[in-house]
């Protein structure tokens, strides 16, 4: 299983790849954790549609049918830890790879939206899009410690 996050922005500070890459080398060669970067929209002159929709085309464009695909959303799902490690558990046997879509600024057009098989939050609070990458990768090699019966989670 290939497990990707599909996020919006670029040229993120030292401390966030750091963290990101921390995780994604501690998961299994079978299931392997992929950062692929989306250029953000133009919002000069503050039109805010225009660059989102040009988001969502290259995120779609990143997408294959098969893709499990959860957009994380400050309205979606909540979850536990423990939630999080039967999904993935779920996915390890359905074949499918898993797609997270971290959006930009001001958060993920409707067609992406309605492409997600599912749209989750990591929490209440309002987290930076850098952050997020982090905490998600995180949490992504704390569910396959769960699945494996690793003691990291306890």
């Amino acid at each position: 299983m290939r497990i990707r996050l599909i996020a919006v922005g670029k040229r993120m500070p030292k401390w966030v790849n750091a963290g990101y890459e921390e995780f994604a080398k501690r998961m299994p060669r079978e299931c392997r954790l992929e950062l692929l970067e989306i250029n953000p929209g133009d919002r000069s002159g503050g039109d805010v549609e225009r660059a989102r929709l040009a988001e969502a085309e290259r995120i779609l464009a990143k997408l294959s049918e098969r893709d499990q695909v959860i957009a994380l959303d400050e309205l979606g799902r909540q979850a536990t830890s423990q939630g999080w490690a039967e999904s993935f558990e779920s996915w390890l046997h359905s074949g499918r790879d898993v797609a997270f879509i971290i959006g930009g600024p001001d958060g993920l057009d409707p067609r992406v939206l309605s492409r997600a098989d599912a749209t989750w939050a990591l929490g209440a609070m309002t987290l930076p899009h850098a952050l997020v990458r982090v905490v998600l990768a995180e949490q992504i090699y704390r569910a396959w410690t769960i699945v494996s019966g690793h003691p990291y989670h306890r």
